[in-house]
């Protein structure tokens, strides 16, 4: 960017009333001396219209508490591999996980890339910059006799097929507590997966009046507060799930008895709150804690599961049933819990016959307990 005049001062004046004018067209400033800082805060404002909701928070979150702090004085011209891998050591002394560390380097190459696109002078070598090393994950599956020691409190619970949803259709958090009835076919026994519960940040929590963060294209249904029905982060995410005998009895009991303890259900979500509210995250995970503390399991490290091993306990037992991983593909969603080479088709009598066998393996059979 050039501005020519007589007196330094009219140059000045020029150039202040040019940036100007590019910061109001939505174009970036591109200057030698652009900090880190300076193009984050411009980056973040492009964000915020294209990541979801989720992934922004995450990006926004490593901007301001590690890439800033840590590198945001340096120019794009200064800028070295040296600075990005500063950015790690300082999660690491701080102790943050190795997980954090990689979100952190994810969204600072993604920033920097970005800039590039814009002109930025970011030197190749810097994006070439290694990955932290990620420390190896703990998560692992229960045990077929843990998942069984687990089935009866669950069955204690007015809704306990939640937890049947987890542990036998491998359905992830947000698609059980964001499922409603108009997506479940009790008489072609099928659930269909089109939406998950997410909450979306207000833009200004002092300011509720001005909204939500979401960004262009995104679909989302508002529900409650912050809770949202949203689509599926990816095409894998969109699928049938064959409803198995003893998933359909526990449902169709569920609906049954549903009228007479939730007080209003203006949403038709399958497992809300008793008084028609849908579940936040925190109240089923800790539901999910006590079931586990009543049948004494715990994880191989003296945790307790994670809701979402309950995932992993799911894949264990399909792949244990000899059942093909495209099939668990299906029936799962894109999962990283399983390494394919892309996606296969499958049809839904397949995916019933897996989830039917993983019963079998459990030994399950409806006694009149489980909802």
């Amino acid at each position: 960017m050039t501005v020519s005049a007589k007196t330094q001062a009219e140059v000045k004046r020029k150039l202040r009333a040019k940036r100007a004018q590019i910061e109001q067209d939505g174009a970036p400033v591109v200057s030698a001396r652009t900090t880190v800082k300076a193009w984050a805060e411009e980056w973040l404002r492009q964000a915020e219209r294209t990541m979801r909701p989720s992934s922004f928070a995450t990006a926004r979150s490593s901007v301001n508490l590690w890439i800033v702090p840590v590198i945001g004085h340096k120019r794009f011209t200064d800028l070295t591999p040296a600075d990005v891998r500063a950015v790690a050591t300082a999660q690491r002394k701080a102790g943050r996980s190795s997980s954090t560390e990689l979100r952190t380097h994810s969204v600072l190459s993604t920033m920097l890339k970005a800039a590039m696109v814009e002109g930025h002078p970011v030197h190749p070598r810097v994006l070439a910059t290694r990955p932290p090393t990620k420390a190896v994950s703990d998560r692992d599956a229960m045990t077929v006799e843990q998942a069984l020691a687990i089935l009866p409190h669950a069955g204690e619970l007015h809704h306990g097929s939640r937890f049947l949803a987890a542990l036998l259709q491998g359905m992830r958090q947000g698609e059980s507590l964001g499922l409603t009835w108009d997506e479940v076919d009790l008489r072609a026994g099928s659930i269909t997966i089109a939406w998950q519960l997410r909450p979306i940040p207000y833009r200004d929590h002092r300011r509720k009046e001005l909204g939500f963060r979401i960004p262009d294209g995104y679909e989302a249904r508002h529900l409650k507060g912050a809770l949202h029905l949203v689509r599926p982060k990816s095409k894998a995410g969109y699928r049938v799930i064959p409803i198995i005998p003893v998933m359909h009895e526990a449902l169709e009991r569920w609906q049954k008895t549903q009228g007479e303890l939730v007080r209003a259900n203006p949403h038709g979500l399958v497992w809300p709150n008793l008084d028609g509210s849908p579940t936040f995250y925190k109240v089923d995970d800790e539901e999910w804690y006590g079931l586990q503390q009543a049948a004494d399991v715990q994880h191989p490290a003296g945790r307790l599961f994670t809701i979402h091993e309950a995932r992993h306990t799911t894949a264990t037992l399909l792949l244990e049933c000899g059942v093909d991983p495209a099939v668990i593909v299906a029936i799962m969603g894109h999962s990283s819990i399983l390494t394919t080479r892309g996606y296969q088709h499958t049809n839904t009598e397949m995916a019933r016959q897996a989830l039917s066998a993983v019963a079998d393996r459990l030994g399950l059979e409806m006694k009149g307990g489980l909802q």
